[in-house]
């Protein structure tokens, strides 16, 4: 089993586990803040963050000074309801939140090299490094758009990338995507990997097995950023 030297924090239920999420992030975010004047948080699509982004949203921060962009994003126009930055906009940037700094990464009006161009130069524009990068995890152990199997895997979770933002077109992926970087995620400050339900947490388990990144991506963040990792868990969704 993988030694990690992650923080572990564990929850009766996803409810519980939204708040503590919550707390912590804010206070990251207010660190940030006080320390460099700004604060960059990237943030995961999907199911498990909406009652997360909702609590979050009311935090009392400057939220003036604050930054958010997506970890990965599907290749889906903005009002798509598959779409993360639809999620962002409709569950986090509301209540004191709506006054933060949005920046998404997909704009499928543009062809898909001219869309990348501009993902990366968005991002480049963002307060790197990112304070805090909340990250959910498949089934499968994908975290981000690393999915098992996907065409240039490696060098997405590579944090020496050679780019900010990489395409991604695997088969359980759904549509084409948009990812960031090992040269973002595993550079942040701060990383958050949320799991909720029996079947996510036996998939964490046997991430911390031996085996290789590209079987299960997660353990890129495990294995390269674990100083900095706080697993937030819990056995009820």
């Amino acid at each position: 089993m993988i030694q990690a030297d992650f923080h572990r924090r564990e929850f009766a239920d996803g409810e519980e586990l939204a708040h503590g999420l919550a707390d912590w992030t804010a206070e990251r975010l207010r660190v940030a803040i006080e320390a460099r004047g700004v604060a960059l948080l990237i943030v995961s699509g999907g199911k498990s963050p909406a009652r997360f982004f909702e609590l979050l949203s009311d935090m009392e921060l400057d939220w003036t000074r604050v930054a958010v962009t997506l970890a990965d994003e599907r290749r889906v126009p903005d009002d798509s309801p598959r779409s993360n930055a639809r999620l962002v906009r409709e569950k986090l940037l509301r209540n004191r939140a709506a006054a933060a700094n949005f920046t998404p990464l997909a704009d499928v009006r543009l062809p898909g090299d001219q869309e990348l161009a501009a993902a990366s130069a968005r991002v480049a524009r963002l307060p790197l490094p990112a304070d805090v990068v909340v990250l959910g995890m498949g089934d499968d152990g994908h975290t981000a758009s690393w999915f098992p199997g996907a065409d240039g895997l490696a060098e997405a979770m590579d944090p020496g990338a050679r780019q900010l933002v990489a395409p991604i077109a695997a088969a359980d992926a759904g549509e084409p995507r948009l990812t960031l970087t090992g040269r973002v995620i595993l550079r942040a400050r701060a990383i958050a990997l949320e799991i909720e339900g029996e079947a996510k947490l036996a998939t964490f388990v046997a991430a911390l097995e031996p085996g290789p990144e590209e079987e299960m991506p997660i353990r890129a963040v495990l294995r390269r950023a674990a100083d900095r990792l706080t697993v937030f868990s819990a056995k009820q969704t």
